[in-house]
């Protein structure tokens, strides 16, 4: 019986060591299969021309990415600054102030809308923000636009990161002991008081986790980015230019241009581009939550 009951445990440990191991060499090997597909095209071009270059003519081999690393990054900032402080402000609201039976009843609200797929969101944002954008906010700004542009897709992308925000931040604030803020309140403190001086200063590293996860999340977001920002490949100079995503230059255009020499390696170093500049987001939101907690 004792016998058994250690094979079972080394059996147990064993398997759940090799899942570990695979889920820390999943990113490696990803890494290292883009790195490999994109030899084709950084041994016939300098790195720095590849990233820095304004110049996208692929029949005439010229491949410069900074114009789709620019809208990428546009688009998801300002996605984050629409979405952040709703999520946030929400999720206070929901585990401070509000009935209980409001939060039960949001927790299948926002499942929901976290399960639409993307299409839907970018059919929405064709149908409501486009038009908005365009015949509305642009003109109050005296700027034209045809409402493909920045904008557009940073609002449909909001509204896309708000329910994988909102769920983490409600989990981190559920994690915070009560006791906590009673301690705070039998003080003297009011009720924003300990919130802001308690709760969030608590949670500070749940939720720069939950705001860098989200960052990661939108940057890679493809569809519904790509039927409103407008997939002009050019510099923006302001939130109502159009733009081009990395993740949109992938989607539409592999299949169908691969008899274009070095294209396949452009579309493959345009992913590896995408994942080191996940990467690099994920690094930095750690060392930041890393001195939050040394606060």
């Amino acid at each position: 019986m004792v016998l058994s009951r250690r094979l079972i445990d080394n059996v147990s440990s064993k398997w759940m060591l090799s899942c570990l191991i695979f889920c820390l060499l999943l990113p490696l090997a990803i890494g290292a299969g883009l790195v490999f597909k994109s030899t084709g095209l950084l041994s016939t071009h300098k790195l720095s021309t590849l990233i820095f270059s304004e110049d996208w003519y692929p029949s005439d081999g010229q491949f410069g990415f900074w114009p789709f690393i620019i809208s990428s990054v546009w688009v998801t900032v300002l996605a984050l600054i629409i979405s952040m402080p709703l999520c946030l402000l929400s999720s206070i609201y929901l585990t401070q102030y509000a009935p209980k039976w409001v939060l039960k009843f949001m927790r299948p609200v926002i499942d929901i809308l976290a399960g639409i797929p993307s299409v839907v969101y970018g059919v929405w944002g064709l149908l409501v923000v486009v038009p908005l954008v365009g015949d509305k906010i642009a003109p109050m700004f005296h700027a034209d636009s045809l409402g493909y542009s920045l904008l557009a897709g940073a609002i449909v992308l909001s509204v896309m990161s708000i329910p994988y925000i909102l769920n983490m931040l409600l989990e981190v604030f559920r994690q915070i002991p009560l006791e906590l803020g009673e301690a705070s309140l039998s003080l003297g403190a009011t009720k924003w008081e300990t919130i802001k001086h308690v709760f969030l200063r608590k949670g500070s590293s749940g939720i720069l986790s939950a705001f860098g996860l989200g960052f990661s999340k939108a940057l890679g977001e493809t569809i519904a980015v790509l039927m409103v920002i407008g997939n002009v490949v050019q510099i923006p100079h302001s939130v109502f230019d159009s733009g081009y995503s990395l993740p949109g230059l992938i989607a539409n255009n592999y299949g169908e241009m691969m008899s274009i020499p070095s294209y396949d390696s452009a579309l493959m170093f345009a992913a590896l581009l995408l994942f080191g500049i996940i990467i690099i987001i994920n690094v930095i939101f750690r060392y930041i939550i890393y001195k939050s907690e040394l606060i």
